[in-house]
């Protein structure tokens, strides 16, 4: 098993979790209520999983291996990931925030929720399938077996 392969496991509940972010704002946007308690479920995965552990292994020791190994940081895909990284990060920071709304009964909080959803969902399907096919291939091409070993 490669480093790699633990990451790919790892979208696919990162993949699971956004069909159910998917399924709420298609509830949100046919007028239909939901229970703020799941979602705040599901910022809570994103946040924790998603983001800390996942994106976390990726920047604080795949990208840095890759670096290591001569795959540059700025304009090629290492900087594409960091970038949604960030973009994903101010997805999520909008959805907590209009969920807040939404509890409190503002007008508009569930279409932001709806607005924020769909745009994390649609960013990491898209960033999921562009580690998964182009940056992963990559990482296993430059790093040693002995890197990849150390890295699991």
């Amino acid at each position: 098993m490669k480093p790699t392969d633990v990451l790919k496991e790892e979208h696919q509940a990162i993949l699971l979790t956004l069909r159910i972010l998917d399924k709420i704002s298609a509830d949100l946007s046919a007028g239909r209520p939901i229970q703020p308690d799941h979602l705040d479920q599901i910022v809570d995965f994103i946040r924790t999983f998603a983001d800390r552990c996942h994106h976390g292994k990726e920047e604080d020791l795949l990208f840095t291996a890759m670096e290591e190994a001569g795959v540059p940081r700025q304009g090629g895909p290492i900087g594409v990931m960091l970038h949604e990284h960030e973009l994903g990060r101010q997805y999520v920071r909008g959805l907590a925030s209009a969920l807040t709304a939404y509890r409190a009964g503002e007008s508009g909080a569930a279409s932001k929720i709806v607005e924020n959803a769909r745009g994390y969902s649609s960013l990491l399907a898209q960033h999921i399938a562009k580690e998964d096919n182009i940056l992963y291939p990559i990482a296993d091409d430059c790093l040693s077996p002995a890197k990849q070993d150390e890295l699991l």
